[in-house]
C-alpha cells in the first residue's frame, strides 16, 4: 500500500483517496481494531463534508490516520521487505562486490531478491516457530 503512504511534506487528500483506504480497512476488518472512535469520526466526516482537504490541521490528522491504516494493510512480506530485506540486500550487495562478484551490484534492487531475503528472514524468526 505504499501508493497511499504520505512523507513528511503535505500531500492534498482527496475525497475518493479517503474513501478508498476506509473501504479497503473496512473490508480487510482493520477500520476498528486500528483507529479509534475520533479518528474514525474525523475521517468520516471529512468524507461527508470535504472534497479537497486544504486546512493544513486537518490534512497533517488525516496523514497520520491514513499513514496508521497503511501499516495496518501492508502485509508481512511487504513489511518485512521495507523493514529488513533492503538493507539486507544492499549489505549483501556491498559484500558480493567486495568479493569480486560484479553481478552484485544488481542485487541490491533485485525485488525478487529482497522478498527472498524478507520470506527467509520471516521463516527463522522466533514468532514463525513458535
Amino acid at each position: 500500500m505504499n501508493t497511499h503512504r504520505m512523507n513528511q511534506t503535505l500531500t492534498p487528500l482527496t475525497k475518493s483517496m479517503l474513501a478508498n483506504v476506509r473501504i479497503r480497512a473496512l473490508r480487510r476488518g482493520l477500520w476498528f481494531k486500528t483507529l479509534n472512535r475520533l479518528e474514525r469520526a474525523g475521517v468520516d466526516l471529512t468524507l461527508k463534508v470535504v472534497d479537497k482537504v486544504r486546512s493544513s490541521v486537518l490534512t497533517k490528522m488525516l496523514t497520520s490516520i491514513v499513514e496508521k491504516l497503511s501499516e495496518a494493510l501492508e502485509g508481512r512480506v511487504a513489511r518485512t521487505m521495507r523493514e529488513v530485506g533492503y538493507s539486507l540486500a544492499q549489505q549483501i550487495s556491498r559484500i558480493a562486490q567486495e568479493w569480486g562478484n560484479k553481478s552484485g551490484v544488481k542485487w541490491q534492487a533485485d525485488h525478487g531478491f529482497i522478498q527472498y531475503l524478507a520470506v527467509m528472514c520471516l521463516n527463522n524468526s522466533p514468532m514463525s516457530n513458535g
